[in-house]
């Protein structure tokens, strides 16, 4: 290697006098250096970079994880059992939840909006200020579900759940500003 630029460096100097020379060689072996190093460093940063791709964990038997505070936008847990997991603070926006075991899992301040929680069990789950607007709910099981503050807007539920809810419902959302009550359209 040092060879092929020492042969390099004489090309590109040709006959250059040999005070200069020397002057000219080191700065050409800074700026390559330089330039070297640079491709290494973006290199690294791309290789080592966190993936923005959706995870998929359909299917999975995930109790009691802990999914705080990360970023799992449009991720897949259908048929997982997430019993007793943990995703407050969590960004769960547009996540699939396609018939998961949620139960007395903490959704404490999560970004639920536009999630799939079709046929999910949420028994005994907290979602405490949890913004679940325009989530899909169909068929979602809530009994017992803690939810002061959560946001319900544009969520569609059975009658007979918007009623179960609507008897536990108070408090107000922090980022939205709305009351549950009145997300859930309750009388």
């Amino acid at each position: 290697m040092n060879f092929k630029l020492n042969n390099v460096l004489k090309q590109a100097l040709g006959n250059v006098p040999q005070v200069s020379r020397t002057k000219r060689e080191r700065v050409w072996k800074v700026a390559i250096s330089l330039l070297l190093g640079g491709v290494l460093w973006l290199t690294g940063l791309i290789y080592f970079s966190p993936p923005v791709l959706a995870l998929n964990y359909n299917n999975r038997i995930l109790e009691g994880v802990d999914f705080a505070g990360q970023d799992l936008t449009d991720s897949s847990f259908d048929h997982a059992n997430l019993r007793k997991s943990n995703f407050s603070n969590s960004n769960v926006r547009g996540v699939r939840f396609f018939s998961a075991n949620l139960s007395r899992a903490n959704f404490t301040d999560a970004d639920l909006r536009y999630a799939d929680l079709e046929s999910v069990r949420l028994t005994n789950a907290n979602l405490t200020n949890a913004n679940l607007e325009g989530a899909f709910c169909t068929n979602t099981m809530f009994d017992k579900a803690i939810i002061d503050g959560a946001d319900f807007t544009d969520v569609y539920l059975r009658s007979a759940v918007q009623k179960k809810l609507c008897e536990v419902a108070k408090g107000t959302n922090p980022t939205t500003g709305r009351k549950t009550s009145e997300t859930l359209m309750c009388p």
